[in-house]
């Protein structure tokens, strides 16, 4: 444990790689591994100015760029605790992160920066503009000082030439928290999770295992979840960086067109993503291949099949530039039958699971031994149990232990009580967990219904078999009394397109959707009506539906 640390994997893979491209803004500007190094080097010089101490707050506030990646690498290798805001919070939840976390500088993107109240947020000594590094607001004169002669004073400190062995990063240690990451509110408001070096070192080593003898120094990949997030900072960011790979970050929302020919000209070794972005790919660039009457009877006869599966599964290998060894889909739950079909034409993909509070791997396989249906097996240092009298078979609360577990919420002590029970993380997630050791997800413990004959029902496996009907773009399945009702945003402009141009149209249809799904599903998950919402179902920032704003809705 005591040769854990993030700040040597990251000092010496700026030495190794100094000549190397490591960050990149789509279409914008590169910075090489020494170019990284350099500016990390002089906002060293701004905290010091700014007396930050080791362990101050530092937070980070807009959307992905390499110069918000620089950022992050010169808070932790300073020795301070990097906070990571997702950019698209409100900005009430901006200032609230801020103050609670108690930080002394805020780095900010201007998007976001032009909503926030500076006076808000009292506690800032100084606001930093992402793009440029300006001082947007400064309470300190040395800082204003340390800005306006940053250049004078780096060329003081490195008088002749700045040199891979002038580094020398905070070295870090195991249990000390590195970072604190405000959890997405998937279910209930954020809470500030302290994640140690340890966990973050532990999810590194993981990739490397897992991942790294298929990749290689000066390999491509696409940053496209937000590094504010625990599942896009390991696995698009620090993993590549330490690697000597070169990350572009897209600097947009990724879609699809956009990703398309991010992925075309980019060409990444490895593709991370959650399951709404694949399944957006997937329905443009595969399904309407296959929907033909003749392709679908093709698919019928074997030796035609596999040839046209093999197309299928180049074409999609295609969309995503070709060169990637695998995609691996996390974050939120998978579509079944999006799932079984990449499985049906051989296409390389696998399914993570993880929690921010764990930075964030639980469990993996790769796709040459992955299950369908499973998220794979513990991750290394880790152990997962199933809370119940049959692991196997009957669903309980999935619990975790291990090098990746956080030290606890802070400032919350209740919600760590009730979270870390004897070493023990309660993930809230059910499952079961088969003789080889695959975990398979049933929902959230949070989410899930009791049917009038005291039967578990878990939402999310219905909303799984709504989503594929015709014209559900996505759904939220809620309980009023003993009876389900599904909550549907249809695809209006399809509907158009088929000539359903009234609510009163669309809503006969899914009415013949739900007299099909309860052919499909179990007598207790039937649903006693569907309601259409003219919205999209507001999210989190990994996409998952914040589910616990429509179970109060009226049907």
């Amino acid at each position: 444990m005591n040769n854990m640390s993030l700040n040597a994997l990251i000092e010496n893979s700026v030495k190794k790689h100094w000549d190397l491209d490591a960050l990149s803004d789509y279409r914008g500007e590169t910075y090489q591994y020494k170019d990284v190094a350099r500016i990390i080097e002089k906002l060293h010089i701004i905290f010091e100015h700014s007396d930050i101490k080791k362990g101050d707050k530092i937070a980070l506030c807009g959307r992905n760029s390499a110069n918000w990646g620089i950022a992050f690498f010169a808070t932790v290798t300073y020795g301070a605790v990097a906070v990571p805001i997702l950019p698209d919070f409100m900005p009430e939840q901006v200032h609230t992160i801020v103050n609670h976390s108690e930080s002394k500088l805020l780095f900010v993107g201007d998007l976001v920066w032009k909503n926030l109240k500076a006076e808000e947020m009292p506690g800032l000594d100084a606001i930093i503009n992402i793009p440029d590094y300006s001082l947007l607001v400064c309470h300190n004169e040395k800082t204003t000082y340390a800005r306006e002669n940053l250049n004078k004073l780096f060329g003081e400190r490195f008088p002749n030439k700045f040199l891979p062995e002038h580094i020398s990063y905070y070295k870090d240690s195991p249990e000390e928290m590195g970072l604190l990451n405000y959890t997405s509110g998937t279910t209930s408001n954020s809470k500030g999770v302290m994640i140690p070096y340890r966990a973050m070192w532990s999810n590194l080593d993981f990739a490397r295992e897992a991942i790294g003898k298929n990749m290689k120094a000066g390999d491509k990949v696409i940053s496209m979840l937000p590094m504010a997030h625990m599942y896009g900072m390991a696995f698009e960011f620090l993993f590549e960086f330490t690697h000597g790979c070169h990350v572009y970050f897209l600097t947009k929302n990724p879609s699809p067109t956009l990703l398309f020919a991010a992925f075309a000209e980019i060409k990444p070794r490895l593709v991370v993503a959650v399951p709404l972005i694949i399944e957006k790919i997937i329905r443009k660039a595969v399904l309407p291949k296959i929907q033909g009457t003749t392709v679908r009877m093709l698919l019928k006869m074997p030796v035609i099949s596999q040839k046209i599966k093999d197309k299928i599964c180049a074409q999609l290998k295609n969309a995503f530039g070709g060169n990637f060894y695998e995609v691996i889909v996390g974050g939120a739950a998978f579509n079944r039958e999006i799932e079984a079909l990449l499985k049906d034409i051989g296409f390389n993909y696998t399914v993570g699971y993880g929690a921010t509070e764990c930075a964030p791997i639980l469990s993996y396989a790769d796709f040459k031994e992955f299950k369908l249906g499973s998220c794979g097996k513990a991750a290394p240092r880790m152990e997962l149990k199933i809370d119940s009298s049959d692991p196997e078979n009957v669903v309980g609360e999935i619990l975790a232990k291990g090098a990746n577990v956080m030290l606890g919420y802070y400032k919350n002590e209740e919600a760590t009580a009730q979270t870390l029970v004897d070493g023990w993380y309660h993930t809230g997630d059910l499952g079961i967990i088969d003789k080889d050791g695959f975990v398979y997800i049933k929902g959230r413990s949070k989410n899930m219904l009791l049917g009038a004959n005291g039967q578990n029902i878990y939402p999310e496996e219905i909303e799984d078999v709504l989503n594929n009907l015709t014209l559900v773009n996505e759904s939220v399945v809620i309980q009023k009394g003993d009876k389900l009702y599904g909550l549907v945003y249809p695809d209006f402009d399809e509907a158009k397109n088929m000539g359903l141009n009234t609510d009163e149209d669309i809503q006969k249809l899914m009415e013949q959707n739900r007299s099909e799904l309860n052919t499909l599903v179990p007598p207790y998950a039937k649903l006693a009506g569907i309601k259409i919402v003219h919205e999209e179902f507001e999210k989190t920032p990994k996409r998952s539906i914040k589910r616990f704003l429509y179970l109060n809705t009226e049907v």
